[in-house]
Parts: structure tokens; C-alpha cells; sequence
């Protein structure tokens, strides 16, 4: 394993997650107006806001080991349950790619001092 070239913040971790939960809300937001062709646009806001909501708390607490391992037991989950969501299916294809970019984030260290745009 190598060792990251920085120490785990996890005051970073969590204020990104944060920045991520307002940027899925406001993109639900977004496809709920545009309707019917926008469902998957909808969907994949409301599994990354899912995710972020499921991470917040470890990120807060913990340190790099237990949030990989809380991911880890996401990622083993069988059912996702998200109200308001069209397609069962799709939301979690959406929430385990999700979960996969943010461990290669935290596995990596990097990343989450990226506030612009999700990776």
C-alpha cells in the first residue's frame, strides 16, 4: 500500500461532502423541472446524494481506515432505499459508481479539495 503524500483531513472530507450533498439537491432540482427525459439526471443526483449523506458522519469522526471501511460496507449493501427515485436499477448502478470514485479519492487522498466540479 502506498503511503499518501499528505495526511487525511477529515474536516476536508466532510465539507466536500457537504459541497456535494447542496450540488445533488440543486441537481435534482434541475432534472425534476426539465421532466420525464431528465429521470436518469435525477437518479444519479439522488444516489451521489445518498452516498454523501450515508459518508458524512464517518468522514466527520473517523480517520481515512474507518471511512474506506464504511465504503467498503456500503458497497457490500444489497438494497439502497431512496425515496422519490423512477428506476431501482439504475439508482444502484448509480450509488455503487459513486462509491467506487469516492474510495479511489480516499484511497488516493486527493480530490476532495476540488470544490468546483465532481470528478
Amino acid at each position: 500500500m502506498s503511503v499518501p503524500s499528505k495526511p487525511w483531513d477529515n474536516e476536508l472530507v466532510a465539507r466536500w461532502l457537504e459541497g456535494r450533498i447542496e450540488a445533488a439537491a440543486r441537481d435534482q432540482a434541475t432534472a425534476d423541472r426539465q421532466g420525464y427525459g431528465a429521470e436518469d439526471d435525477y437518479d444519479k443526483a439522488a444516489a451521489e446524494e445518498w452516498v454523501c449523506r450515508s459518508l458524512r458522519a464517518t468522514a466527520r469522526e473517523s480517520e481515512q481506515a474507518a471511512f474506506t471501511l464504511r465504503i467498503k460496507q456500503l458497497l457490500d449493501q444489497e438494497d439502497y432505499r431512496i425515496t422519490g427515485i423512477h428506476d431501482d436499477r439504475r439508482v444502484e448502478r448509480h450509488v455503487r459508481a459513486t462509491l467506487r470514485k469516492i474510495a479511489k479519492m480516499s484511497k488516493a487522498n486527493e480530490g476532495f479539495e476540488n470544490k468546483l466540479r465532481y470528478q
